[in-house]
Order: C-alpha cells, then structure tokens, then sequence
C-alpha cells in the first residue's frame, strides 16, 4: 500500500504547486493592477454598437458576414489537423483529396477576396 501511494506523490506534490502558483498569481494582479477606469473602458460595447441606442435601428450586415466567414475558413482549417498527424498513413488519394479540398478553399478565399467581403471602412 505504501508503494501505491508513493507512486502518487509526484502528483500530488504537482497539484500543490500548482494550486499554489495560481493562488500566489492572482493575489499578485489583484495587489499590483492599476485601478482607474474611464467612463469609455467600463462601458458595455457589443457588435460595434453604442449599448443604449435604439434597439429598432438599423445595423450592417458586415459584422454577420465577418463572423460567418470566420467560422467558416475556422472550421475548414481545423480539417488540416487530423490529416497533418496521420500524414504518414494517408494514401495518394488522401493526398490528392485533400488538395482538391485546399483548393477549393482557396478558390472561395480569393473569391471573398475579390468581392470585397474582407474590407473595413
């Protein structure tokens, strides 16, 4: 039974410091951050808005194209992952189906490109 616990120790002795640093890190932002907050800092921003306008008004479309395209080109990207790691196991088809699928990604970033989706005024 006291090798079993032994074989814990590391762990344990882990856990404590790390507890422990997180405790001594807060403590050291609460003691050391500076605290003087202007009116602007503090306020409630959302979507580019000013929070107490009126909630009938119009908006831009812009911020929902912006944030659709960013989970779009996110999620597409995350597809690299797993075919990066098993990379070495991959036949040529896998290859191959993967630059059809990167070009056909790059076709569609260049296309919003182009289009203007990506501008900011």
């Amino acid at each position: 039974m006291e090798a079993l616990l032994a074989e814990y120790l590391p762990i344990i002795v882990f856990l404590g410091l790390a507890i422990a640093l997180g405790l001594i890190l807060i403590a050291a932002a609460a003691v050391v951050a500076v605290r003087n907050p202007d009116p602007e800092k503090v306020s409630a921003y959302e979507c580019g808005f000013n929070a107490f306008d009126d909630a009938r008004m119009k908006f831009d479309v812009r911020f929902y194209l912006v944030s659709i395209l960013f989970i779009i080109f996110d999620l597409e990207v995350a597809f690299l992952f797993p075919w990066a790691v098993a990379f070495k196991e991959i036949s040529m088809v896998g290859f191959w189906s993967m630059m059809v699928f990167l070009g056909v990604l790059t076709i569609g970033f260049a296309y919003e490109w182009k289009k203007g989706a990506l501008e900011w005024e």
